[in-house]
């Protein structure tokens, strides 16, 4: 049975990325024979990326791009393409390469068994290029998982496809904004609405084009906070 898929790619200044990004993506998923969309989600990119990919997929109806002109933001970007989105199950991902386009269809075919599946870097198989980072994170995963009880490996993945059917269930004003602190609650919340979750390996390579807009000391205090007022029972 093929379920149709919505992959959401929130963007800003990805202009280095976006065409190869998407045309892997829809080469992947025809593979696999997915029925699918990609909406890409751009916060009005100063280098055009939203543009860019208007131009050059105007032609392909399952390539559907929003430039947000006021809103900003990584998770009400991917709340923006949640509401215009049609498929059976929701996949969410980084426009930079960190998330490799051969998993997405891993994600989606998983989910006919699961409601929640999640690229991880802490299961065997997974890992990141940056050993820094990747031991900075695999800790402070552990914190936050001993911090709201998660049922999975990485709470920071933002990696991840989930049925539709259980994602509208959430109350996602209380999900989708900030940073990517967004998927610590939405882990907790599906958690607590009974999901059941699964997770595939995932490997971050190195950025190719362009910078990172993760401020990581910043970052790192956003999600800490998140956590604990997910534990003390702010959400």
């Amino acid at each position: 049975m093929k379920i149709k898929a919505s992959v959401i790619l929130p963007t800003y200044n990805e202009a280095g990325n976006i065409v190869k990004l998407v045309e892997e993506i829809r080469h992947e998923l025809a593979l696999k024979r997915i029925p699918s969309e990609i909406i890409v989600v751009d916060d009005d990119s100063s280098d055009q990326t939203g543009v860019l990919a208007q131009k050059y997929f105007s032609k392909i109806p399952e390539v559907r791009v929003i430039i947000r002109k006021k809103e900003r933001g990584l998770a009400t970007a991917i709340r923006t393409g949640i509401e215009v989105a049609v498929g059976e199950v929701i996949v969410a991902m980084d426009t930079d390469f960190n998330h490799e386009p051969k998993l997405v269809p891993g994600l989606i075919e998983k989910c006919k068994r699961y409601d929640f599946v999640i690229g991880s870097r802490y299961i065997k198989g997974g890992g990141m290029a940056n050993k820094t980072r990747e031991i900075l994170s695999y800790f402070f995963n552990i914190l936050v998982r001993i911090i709201i009880g998660s049922p999975v490996r990485d709470n920071l993945s933002g990696f991840f496809a989930i049925r539709r059917s259980e994602l509208d269930k959430l109350p996602l004003d209380k999900i989708f904004f900030g940073y990517g602190d967004y998927f610590i609650r939405l882990i907790y919340l599906a958690k607590k609405q009974g999901n059941t979750f699964t997770e595939l390996p995932s490997f971050y390579k190195d950025r190719e084009y362009g910078a990172s807009k993760s401020q990581f000391l910043k970052m790192f205090l956003d999600y800490f906070q998140s956590a604990l007022d997910i534990r003390f029972g702010k959400l």
